[in-house]
């Protein structure tokens, strides 16, 4: 069964893995980054995991509901975490300087294999669309994945909005 799932698997879906891969790897090493750049994987993952509710359950409000409770859950609770240690900011050049982390790329691959799942099970038995706890219960894992996401988006761009106006590089320490 896994063989013929797989095989029923359209090309561009392998296409996009490999570049999520790419992308997640890309986050486990250090690296030096812009607050646009560190904002566009939570924005393109938040992005995703909408798509991901949208594209099976339509504007299902408690589908909605559910993403929002689980991102609103998410967010303040990755925002009382410590940045990680050798998190830099360098206000005379507007650039993070970021230790790598797995994090990222087990988000991402959360989310990618949740969509994939969700797919793969409405493809076996649809009935799943109609079931009353699927929707909340598949869009409250996205939120959470998108939360965890926005909130490290969040602490950084608190670290850049926390220097002080002398200009001085600001550290993070903790974690």
């Amino acid at each position: 069964m896994i063989l013929r799932i797989l095989a029923n698997t359209p090309p561009w879906v392998w296409g996009l893995l490999a570049a999520l891969l790419a992308l997640g790897i890309s986050q486990m090493f250090t690296r030096s980054a812009s607050l646009s750049r560190v904002i566009f994987l939570p924005a393109a993952m938040t992005g995703l995991a909408l798509y991901g509710i949208f594209s099976v359950f339509g504007a299902n409000p408690a589908a909605l509901l559910s993403w929002c409770a689980a991102a609103a859950l998410a967010v303040p609770l990755v925002l009382s975490r410590p940045l990680p240690d050798r998190t830099h900011y360098d206000a005379a050049t507007r650039r993070f300087s970021l230790p790598g982390s797995p994090l990222p790329l087990l988000l991402i691959m959360g989310i990618f294999l949740t969509k994939y799942a969700v797919g793969v099970m409405l493809a076996m038995r649809p009935s799943l669309g109609m079931d009353a706890l699927f929707a909340p219960t598949v869009s409250a894992l996205y939120g959470i994945f998108s939360g965890i996401f926005i909130g490290r988006a969040l602490r950084l761009w608190r670290l850049a909005k926390l220097l002080q106006p002398t200009g001085m590089p600001a550290c993070a320490s903790g974690e």
